[in-house]
């Protein structure tokens, strides 16, 4: 359970990124579609404001319409106005409710026949003991099982984009986090405590991370073969709502020391999505902060995937999410 003070120190400080809205050129995504999770703010709402200009259409799936309205209104009305603006149309979805999923997918596939980018931004540190709709931990339910599911439900779209779509163009981004370092259990997931009540918000929040990295390892080795690019991204360190529930003088304290405005994370996002590295020969990877291809930095997570836990961790996500497709 041992990582190195250099692994944390260098996600904490990260270089400068290399890969930025700079490189993305206007107008040259028209005719692609985007979904993002957790869309309405943070790092989800400033990679959409990114990929603005792109003239994709973007999907911004949240648990409140509300809130999207608001957030497509706000993008819409940038100053001035991109010659090639994305189109943008809200989803909803409730990470926490699996009766929310297929419906969901479902809203999408009646519109389109393809995806070539589906972003698991999503994120959300709940208390402990918090549980979803059906019962399960809170971060592995919404961070896992609910994205896993609906990965599935858009499958069809995703490898319809790939049968046309430019070489290694199309991607599944999930999203990890230096807590898979910091305070994830031996080996990232402990299967024997999964059933279990939540006592610890961040192992809780550590082992869905972990988790994350196990669906984007195994979901390389399943859809490879479709064309379909799978890897996982720890977006940084970042000033956004997920601590809300923290205490003000807490946040003040980490906002000086570690963390960076939200826009640094829709960076790796843009990383994820565009760079040439992911690839054919990297999917599967992790990459860290602000956009850089290395293995997660805890050598008992690295052999509990070659161990086939990737592989055990997808089928426990799948028994408890079969009886609602």
């Amino acid at each position: 359970m041992k990582t190195s003070l250099w692994t944390l120190l260098d996600q904490f400080y990260p270089p400068a990124p290399t890969f930025t809205e700079k490189d993305i050129v206007a107008g040259s995504q028209v005719g692609k579609v985007f979904i993002i999770t957790g869309a309405n703010s943070g790092i989800g709402l400033e990679l959409v404001k990114f990929l603005y200009p792109t003239g994709a259409t973007i999907y911004m799936a949240s648990r409140s319409l509300e809130k999207i309205h608001n957030a497509i209104a706000q993008v819409s009305s940038t100053s001035p106005a991109p010659a090639t603006p994305a189109t943008l149309k809200p989803l909803h979805l409730d990470l926490s409710d699996l009766n929310t999923v297929k419906p969901a997918a479902a809203t999408f596939s009646a519109q389109e026949t393809r995806l070539d980018i589906l972003w698991h931004n999503a994120g959300f540190a709940y208390p402990p003991g918090t549980v979803t709709k059906q019962g399960l931990e809170a971060h592995t339910g919404a961070h896992c099982v609910a994205p896993l599911l609906f990965t599935h439900e858009l499958l069809p779209q995703l490898q319809a984009a790939a049968k046309f779509a430019p070489k290694d163009s199309v991607r599944i981004i999930w999203t990890g986090s230096v807590q898979i370092e910091m305070s994830s259990p031996e080996g990232g997931v402990d299967f024997a405590r999964l059933e279990k009540p939540a006592t610890n918000q961040n192992r809780d929040y550590a082992v869905s991370k972990a988790g994350n990295y196990f669906l984007a390892s195994e979901g390389a080795k399943r859809w490879g073969k479709y064309g379909i690019i799978s890897v996982c991204e720890n977006p940084g360190n970042l000033y956004t709502g997920i601590w809300v529930n923290e205490g003000w003088w807490f946040v003040v304290l980490l906002r000086i020391l570690l963390l960076y405005p939200s826009k640094y994370g829709a960076y790796t996002m843009l990383y994820a999505g565009f760079s040439p590295d992911v690839n054919e020969s990297t999917n599967g990877a992790y990459i860290w902060p602000w956009g850089r291809i290395k293995p997660v930095g805890r050598p008992d997570v690295l052999q509990a995937v070659t161990d086939g836990k990737a592989t055990e961790f997808w089928e426990w996500c799948e028994r408890k999410w079969k009886q609602y497709i």
